[in-house]
């Protein structure tokens, strides 16, 4: 599917800036110019939906908004929808290695308000023309989160109004009524952050940089999509969760990840040729030039958990759409730049689905490590149509890795990359050496793609993992400075890119 390239893993939060979290400004475009001249011809992102209340991107309260967080303040101000004096007072800029999830929590909705309340008419209608294309999703998004300003932040299933909790469709039209400047608040939102976004897409591109996005399987019990779509989820009549999504025991937890995401009602989707996932991967594959989808084996067979368990030790695996489901977006969407996330628990059935498909997997070298000489996670088994990586954004990072593995592990890790014992494996920063090594044995690999989380470039340790999988607090915070961006080796990693032949601009083979 893709050309032998390299690529960066890092997301819109992470990237500098003066208002507490990375946006689709000019510093977006700063470093998409970055990427290029550092021969790099892939950036890949995390989700884009607006997070809940612990930030996470992979539970979001839309399968199809983007986050609001990521409008940038300055274009609003370019379009006269905000004064100078209002950027100021917006501006953040002493915490600057971290997102300021708790003050953009207080502040960032209010400055947008202030930038609807200057909109004219002329954007009205730019406003009705994108929710007419977007009528699948947009229309009942804006509705829940003017409703949850109605109930006080409540989770929907806490809403005093049956009908309205229900989505009784006589309830819903009068509430529309009554909420109309509410409505058209949020759909602002939306119409920015899809314009802003195909803007900075549209200047990527130009640098032959492909933009990968991330898609979560599932989707927050919290959302527009299980509020307004109910039918689609495993729900009973009062729309409590009969089961719930996670994973068995693995690597990350011994209990196994009870995520708590409401499980699809498959066989119902399945009436209408699951024409909400055909919505939502043409949204995707618009949106980005490739899309990365969460949790692939899901599609398989997924871990199915009653809702009253404590852990995720008590699930069960069921079946789950399988090809079904892909031999429908075959035929809609032919060869379909799709990348399957097929990591933990595999065996030979998803192994043989995701054969199928013919979708990229993904290789983690740091999992490698831990599987001795022959597991498929080592750079030498790599088949070309893969995307490998050194650690994910649920990884830690590679200097954390190696300063956390026992000596067994650290030393087989350092021996396979071929280190030199007479440096330090322990130092860090930007000439890491033994970093360097990891980098190094992962570009020389087969494996089509080759991809880096920024953390790994600037050879930096655990205290800027993006994400501790299983730990609700504390994630998705990581962000650089432009002094660092500026302190990056671009010489190393350009070269790097040219002596394995990985900076190549960016093209799908077909």
């Amino acid at each position: 599917m893709f050309r032998r390239s390299s690529g960066m893993l890092f997301h819109i939060s992470s990237l500098p800036g003066n208002f507490g979290i990375g946006s689709f400004g000019k510093q977006a475009r700063d470093f998409a110019d970055l990427l290029s001249n550092m021969g790099f011809s892939v950036w890949q992102v995390l989700p884009f939906g607006p997070a809940d209340e612990f930030n996470s991107p992979y539970k979001c309260y839309s399968a199809f908004a983007g986050n609001p967080y990521f409008i940038d303040l300055e274009i609003l101000a370019d379009k006269n929808l905000l004064t100078s004096e209002e950027l100021q007072e917006n501006m953040r800029v002493d915490s600057p290695y971290l997102v300021d999830f708790s003050w953009l929590a207080k502040t960032r909705i209010d400055v947008l308000k202030k930038a609807f309340s200057r909109i004219d008419n002329n954007y009205i209608g730019k406003i009705k023309e994108f929710e007419k294309k977007n009528l699948h999703w947009l229309p009942d998004y804006a509705l829940f989160m003017a409703l949850k300003k109605r109930y006080n932040a409540l989770v929907w299933q806490e809403w005093e109004d049956a009908e309205i909790r229900l989505y009784k469709e006589k309830a819903i039209e009068l509430m529309k009524k009554e909420l109309t400047d509410d409505i058209l608040f949020w759909e602002f939102i939306q119409y920015e952050f899809f314009s802003q976004w195909f803007e900075l897409k549209k200047y990527v591109n130009s640098l032959g940089i492909g933009i990968i996005g991330d898609m979560p399987i599932y989707v927050s019990d919290d959302s527009a999509d299980v509020w307004s779509r109910g039918e689609l989820f495993l729900l009973d009549k009062q729309g409590k969760q009969k089961k719930v999504a996670g994973v068995p025991p693995d690597y990350f937890s011994a209990d196994g990840q009870l995520w708590g995401n409401p499980l699809y009602n498959w066989a119902r989707m399945k009436k209408d040729d699951y024409l909400w996932w055909v919505k939502r991967i043409e949204q995707s594959l618009e949106i980005f030039d490739a899309v990365r989808i969460d949790h692939f084996r899901g599609f398989s067979s997924y871990w199915s958990v009653d809702a009253k368990s404590d852990t995720a030790k008590e699930g069960r695996w069921e079946k789950g759409p399988g090809m079904k489901l892909f031999n429908i977006v075959k035929r809609t969407f032919g060869n379909a730049p799709i990348i399957a996330e097929d990591l933990g628990d595999i065996d030979q059935e998803v192994r043989d689905f995701l054969w199928k498909t013919g979708f990229p997997g993904m290789n983690v070298m740091h999992f490698g490590f831990l599987g001795g000489e022959n597991s498929s996670h080592l750079p030498h088994n790599y088949i070309q149509n893969s995307v490998s990586y050194t650690g994910t954004h649920d990884n830690n990072t590679t200097l954390g890795f190696l300063c956390e593995a026992n000596d067994y592990i650290r030393d087989f890790a350092l021996k396979y990359c071929r280190f030199n014992r007479s440096n330090s494996w322990s130092d860090g920063g930007f000439y890491s050496d033994s970093v360097r090594a990891v980098i190094t044995t992962l570009w020389q690999s087969s494996s089509n793609l080759a991809i880096i989380p920024m953390q790994d470039l600037c050879g930096y340790g655990n205290d800027t993992k993006m994400n501790t999988p299983g730990v609700a607090k504390g994630n998705w915070a990581f962000r650089v400075t432009n002094d660092v961006l500026s302190s990056i080796d671009k010489e190393w990693i350009s070269q790097l890119n040219k002596t394995y032949a990985r900076d190549n601009k960016f093209l799908l083979i077909k």
